[in-house]
């Protein structure tokens, strides 16, 4: 069974614990928006696939009030527009640079939902400027940037949630309650996979971007690279200057859920991995097959070392264990298995059968958390330090996939120990921009 220690680390995590134990110590100014009933201004940046999503529940608020929408496309900025004034009947103000929304000191919050490259500069000037944050996940692009995120949250009193919207999800919340409280033992080994059939993105030359898209503004502080039709929309994703592979696109919500489940609440310190690319021919600079393995030491609350296992394959047409993308933990005493979109099921010893739960995670439940918290200083329950710790794994784990050996990192520091080239990949290189973030 758990420690006291781990059910409390639990309960923060979950968000469930008591205010006093989460509260920031926030300015009245941080709070101008704290009464029940009053409306929030935000500014949603970068509203194309997933912005959108967003952007369409946050219109049908009335409790919130859409005052900016950002985009360097600008039929993406029109489509985005137009879902405002059709839905509220107001009019927007529609900007391709973020500062613009920024600068204004009546937005409250902002939501990212760029490409990954712009998640912590954008987070980090917004956190700033005064503004509490909702960013996509993986909330960086590499180790380095999460943790300066958590350091501009913390110094300018912000409050940002990433965008792990299972965190918020009820059906997870008690399958975590329930493997804390030891359905199945002591949880040794978590697993998450992503299993699913994606398509090969193919082979494109550098041409001309097209006229309603500001390219050099896309790229931001990242370094030049010649645009080509199959680097945009969301294929970006695939490329190392500006995403994580799906490791860090959809890898990254399952791999959250397996650090929550294994009850770690810190990096690892051994990871190892195998991968690459092992079907599609294509420009694609990411593996579409990858199995990576974490391990955490034993700790004064839990006696045991803890494994947390990632598999991805993306040409896969099938389902693994019944779901696309899920989870496995395995205990002492039993195994759970769980989909973020269905539910959970306990197998006990012997092959028993335990309890179980359906349901499906709800975009809309994130969100009022995170409104919730903007208005009672409260930490959400997918706080940046949690998305930092879960995104370390995606980034961890594809350096441990590019050098192709076993990498040792030192999780108080945040360093990998003796191995240079794995070193030099917890950073990036940043071309000479004003929103490349300091100490980067």
């Amino acid at each position: 069974m758990s420690s006291p220690r781990d059910r409390r680390r639990f309960l923060r995590e979950a968000g469930l614990g008591l205010a006093s134990a989460t509260a920031f110590h926030l300015s009245a100014s941080a709070l101008r928006a704290a009464g029940a009933n009053e409306q929030i201004q935000v500014g949603v940046i970068g509203p194309g696939g997933m912005g959108m999503s967003h952007l369409g529940e946050l219109v049908g608020r009335e409790d919130v009030v859409v005052s900016h929408v950002c985009d360097v496309d600008a039929q993406r900025l029109a489509a985005a527009a137009q879902l405002v004034r059709d839905r509220t009947g107001r009019d927007v103000q529609a900007v391709s640079d973020l500062r613009r929304v920024l600068d204004d000191p009546q937005v409250d919050a902002v939501w990212i939902a760029t490409p990954d490259h712009w998640h912590a500069p954008a987070t980090i000037l917004a956190c700033a400027a005064g503004k509490h944050v909702y960013v996509e996940k993986p909330c960086s692009h590499n180790l380095r940037e999460g943790r300066l995120m958590v350091e501009a949250a913390r110094r300018h009193k912000r409050i940002v949630q990433v965008g792990t919207q299972s965190r918020s999800t009820a059906h997870v919340i008690e399958a975590m309650r329930a493997l804390q409280e030891g359905i199945i033992g002591d949880v040794l080994v978590a697993k998450a996979w992503n299993s699913q059939r994606r398509g090969s993105i193919g082979r494109q030359q550098p041409c001309a971007p097209p006229a309603h898209l500001d390219y050099d503004l896309w790229l931001g502080p990242a370094p030049v690279q010649p645009y080509q039709p199959n680097l945009l929309p969301g294929v970006w994703r695939w490329w190392h200057a500006f995403g994580a592979g799906d490791i860090g696109n959809d890898g990254v919500h399952d791999i959250d859920l397996a650090r929550w489940g294994l009850g770690v609440d810190g990096h690892p310190h051994t990871i190892t991995a195998l991968g690459g690319k092992y079907v599609f021919d294509d420009d694609q600079q990411w593996p579409d097959t990858q199995y990576v393995v974490f391990e955490y030491p034993a700790t004064n609350g839990f006696p045991h070392p803890r494994q947390l296992i990632f598999e991805q394959r993306i040409w896969s047409p099938y389902f693994q264990e019944g779901h696309e993308n899920g989870n496995a933990f395995y205990g002492t005493k039993g195994m759970m298995i769980l989909g973020k979109k269905s539910g959970w099921q306990v197998v006990l010893e012997r092959n028993q059968p335990g309890p179980s739960m359906e349901g499906t995670f709800s975009l809309p439940d994130h969100h009022q958390n995170f409104l919730d918290s903007v208005r009672s200083g409260s930490r959400p329950r997918a706080d940046i330090e949690i998305g930092h710790l879960t995104a370390s794994l995606c980034h961890l784990g594809n350096i441990a996939t590019r050098v192709n050996r076993v990498v040792h990192f030192d999780p108080a520091t945040e360093q990998v120990i003796g191995d240079d080239e794995a070193a030099g990949l917890l950073r990036r290189t940043y071309r000479d921009h004003w929103a490349t973030p300091r100490d980067a």
